[in-house]
């Protein structure tokens, strides 16, 4: 086999996300130590976790949040910040499959979690940017013209101030689109950064580099974590994106993807005022931030499973679809988005599993985990506190059993596209020859002494050989050469090139094996 090509080129600008690189600088919170006990523990620093945290605090609870990083660094610090009732095509789909009351309940959850951030931001004088704009849902094809149709009075049948329109801000003509009124964009992390510090103002508990890697359910709970120090709780939330702990399955009900960013300066004049997607070419989503006397625009797209490869190659479609629209675009920063879709398209939050008694989940967002995970905190905490539990919560349960049928399809695709990865990527007797085959700032799959070895070589020349299985379930990772990451097919979980876990369901990093140069 020919030498594999290095790694393609990358847009220019920064390869970090903006809300990361601009976030205010707070105190860093400390690893957990030594054992504690707290009502309820919270596993996971994101919008979900750090929201349901919140909302405990509010309720008179005490709380630790424990997150494996840093906090509002994983997904939530990567995501383009759309706070909207609007998640593309699914009114109608929800109005078809499982009722227009469902359809109600979907669009009066989201669109109350518009109005808590809002509210919230306001009340902890957050400086987030937090504009009010319309959110479009578009297309370009005039033959899908009687969805965009369908999915407006599917949206306002639902209780949205939803409109079917076919004027737009964009800078190119639309078949048609559906429009919603005041809805939130903002800047996520300094929003959640103003949660944690009222989150540690108000008594609650946060830890950083803080890994849990055992729950024992019971009355209480006791989670364990990588550096054996432990906490007690009365109840536990596991709200890591995708689910740590595997006893629900749920895995077999998401679907995880990754969706390419790219931000660049444009003048104010040309910001197309509004926030918008489409599910054409491979998703565009297109938005604005402030940027001094300019406009940061946002471009997202090009979605992917993890270690699909070609990473290089959809950035630069997205690139050219920014600049092609939007001539006066300099971009300035790059980055890459994870999110999990629920077969059935709604959010699993609820109770763990049929049995959990003080256990629950936040996953499953589909990409609007900025509206999903502020649901989910207040959902969690009326059903942890015992007040009055809010119609939606069916609509959510993950025990939920009136879409196991409808999401049949969807379930069996999904497990297809593992069951491929799992058996066929064993199949190839290997995925270059030697260790010789892999360029500079590049990584393959290569059988050594008999195992297949995740090796990657430094432009120095250096290489670095870890075990190839995902310490989740097993499946075979493969090399992302723009972001120097491997990843996991099947489940989602991501390693840095030291074998570290950067993204669950992993919890125990790849394991370091030994590699000389051919």
């Amino acid at each position: 086999m020919s030498r594999l090509p290095g790694p393609g080129p990358l847009p220019p600008g920064i390869a970090e996300s903006y809300w990361m690189a601009t976030a205010t600088a707070v105190p860093r919170a400390e690893p957990l130590t030594s054992d504690t006990e707290v009502d309820v523990a919270v596993v996971g620093g994101g919008i979900a976790g750090l929201s349901t945290a919140w909302e405990l605090i509010e309720a008179g609870r005490s709380v630790a949040v424990l997150e494996a990083d840093r906090l509002a660094a994983g997904v939530s610090g990567y995501t383009t910040a759309k706070v909207t009732a609007l998640h593309t095509f699914v009114y109608d789909k929800l109005r078809r499959t499982r009722g227009a009351e469902a359809a109600r309940l979907y669009a009066r959850s989201q669109q109350e979690a518009v109005e808590r951030v809002a509210e919230v931001a306001a009340a902890l004088h957050v400086d987030c940017e937090l504009e009010r704009v319309p959110a479009f849902v578009y297309v370009t094809d005039p033959a899908r013209q009687p969805d965009v149709e369908a999915e407006a009075g599917a949206a306002r049948e639902a209780g949205l101030a939803a409109s079917y329109t076919e004027e737009t801000g964009l800078p190119f003509p639309v078949a048609g689109a559906v429009r919603v009124e005041d809805q939130v964009q903002f800047h996520p992390r300094r929003y959640l950064l103003a949660l944690a510090d009222d989150i540690r103002q108000r008594g609650g508990f946060l830890y950083e580099r803080t890994r849990v890697t055992g729950l024992s359910e019971g009355t209480p709970c006791r989670l364990t974590t990588e550096n054996g120090a432990s906490v007690t709780a009365r109840e536990v939330v596991v709200a890591t994106h995708y689910p740590v702990f595997d006893r629900a399955l749920l895995f077999t009900r998401l679907s995880p993807r990754r969706e390419l960013v790219v931000a660049a300066v444009i003048p104010a004049g040309d910001d197309p005022a509004g926030m918008y997607i489409t599910d054409e070419e491979r998703t565009r989503s297109v938005r604005t931030a402030p940027y001094g006397e300019d406009r940061l625009l946002i471009v997202t797209g090009e979605h992917a499973a993890p270690g699909a490869g070609d990473t290089a190659e959809r950035f630069a479609r997205l690139a050219a679809f920014t600049t092609e629209h939007f001539p006066h675009a300099a971009i300035v920063h790059h980055w890459a988005a994870q999110d999990n879709d629920s077969t059935d398209t709604v959010p699993l939050v609820g109770p763990f599993h049929p049995g959990a008694a003080h256990t629950y989940v936040a996953t499953g967002f589909g990409g609007w985990g900025m509206t999903g995970g502020v649901m989910a905190g207040r959902l969690l905490t009326e059903l942890i506190v015992g007040r009055a539990v809010p119609p939606w919560a069916g609509l959510y349960d993950p025990r939920r059993l009136v879409s196991t049928l409808r999401e049949a399809p969807a379930f069996l695709k999904h497990q297809a596209t593992v069951g491929r990865h799992f058996v066929g990527d064993r199949l190839h007797t290997t995925h270059v020859d030697s260790v010789a085959d892999v360029p500079p700032g590049g990584g393959a799959v290569v059988r050594l002494g008999g195992r297949r070895c995740a090796v990657h070589r430094q432009e120095d020349g250096t290489l670095h050989a870890l075990s190839a299985r995902c310490t989740h379930l097993g499946c075979l990772v493969a090399f992302n050469a723009a972001e120097r990451t491997w990843e996991c097919p099947c489940h989602g979980s991501r390693f840095a090139v030291d074998g570290t876990v950067l993204q669950g369901p992993a919890t125990r990093p790849l394991d370091v094996r030994s590699v000389e140069e051919d």
